[in-house]
């Protein structure tokens, strides 16, 4: 089969387009054939990427863990998904991933792919909206009435944030660039603060909650704007444990982990209109390497896919 595998650690020219063999699913497994993959520009430079959760090495890994596919074949003891089913789902980040024409997954890492997505829609979900759905319930116990800013608006894990919030009734400030303002009130958010004009702890004062992406400076300044009490969610860098306290609030980092349940849910509300994911880019599997030099630099509209199978 084609695969795209990681001959080096580094950034994307270490990525190769190439034959290897089909892996065949074992007890507990499911062999998925793919038919699109999200993305993941940081993902090469996770140790995960190149260790085990068992501190194994794992030469030339395989990137790429949102999946959209079909179940191709179960291995002992699965007795869900069946043969045939249109899933999707993002799995382990120590195990090799979705850049390959099949892939092996776990049963609790896929559900049926929502009915209203194509595959390559599909593929633009997972990590994203599970991110973020982590991130505003479990992490956040974000509800209705109160008011979020998030950072990095219009990327990938962003444009779940602004449409998760608002159906949740919160009130949604976003930062980004000024040529996605419109973008963005069409998904949803309550206000734009263009960071390139405007500190957006100059404009907003006493949110409840701050969703950061974008890490470093952005997170230092994010202290200021919370009220009492509030919450710093980051995914990009661990925010400071000390800052959270002589602020009065919660800070919280953590790593998106699969979630059947979850993406179920996520999937409802796709099928119910309340939802839907945003594609940057497509680039057919191939072309790989383009696609995470695209995603390194940065300032994508939603999320990057590769198409797998035609």
């Amino acid at each position: 089969m084609k695969a795209v595998r990681i001959h080096g650690r580094g950034g994307p020219e270490h990525l190769v387009y190439e034959d290897i063999p089909q892996p065949q699913p074992g007890p507990g497994e499911v062999l998925v054939r793919v038919y699109a993959a999200g993305v993941i520009a940081p993902e090469l430079t996770w140790d995960e990427t190149y260790v085990t959760s068992k501190g194994v090495s794992r030469p030339l890994p395989i990137p790429g863990h949102d999946v959209t596919g079909v179940v191709e074949a179960v291995g002992a003891g699965v007795s869900e998904p069946n043969v045939g089913t249109a899933v999707y789902g993002l799995t382990a980040f120590d195990r090799d991933g979705s850049a390959a024409e099949y892939m092996l997954a776990l049963p609790d890492e896929l559900t049926q792919k929502p009915l209203l997505l194509d595959y390559v829609q599909a593929a633009a979900v997972p990590l994203t909206a599970l991110t973020v759905w982590q991130a505003l319930f479990e992490h956040g116990s974000l509800m209705a009435g109160q008011k979020l800013l998030i950072h990095g608006a219009a990327g990938g894990v962003g444009v779940f944030a602004v449409q998760l919030a608002h159906w949740t009734g919160a009130y949604v400030i976003g930062t980004s660039s000024e040529r996605n303002e419109n973008f963005l009130y069409d998904l949803g958010v309550n206000e734009v603060i263009d960071y390139t004009r405007i500190r957006f702890e100059d404009a907003i004062q006493e949110v409840d909650m701050v969703l950061d992406m974008v890490g470093g400076d952005t997170l230092d300044r994010s202290w200021q704007v919370l009220k009492k009490g509030g919450v710093l969610i980051s995914v990009a860098n661990p925010p400071s444990v000390e800052e959270a306290k002589a602020h009065g609030v919660r800070s919280v980092w953590f790593i998106v982990e699969p979630n059947r349940l979850q993406l179920h849910q996520i999937g409802e509300l796709i099928d119910a209109g309340k939802i839907r994911p945003v594609i940057d880019t497509v680039f057919p599997l191939s072309q790989a390497r383009q696609a995470y030099e695209q995603g390194a630099k940065g300032h994508t509209r939603g999320k990057i896919v590769l198409r797998v199978k035609d």
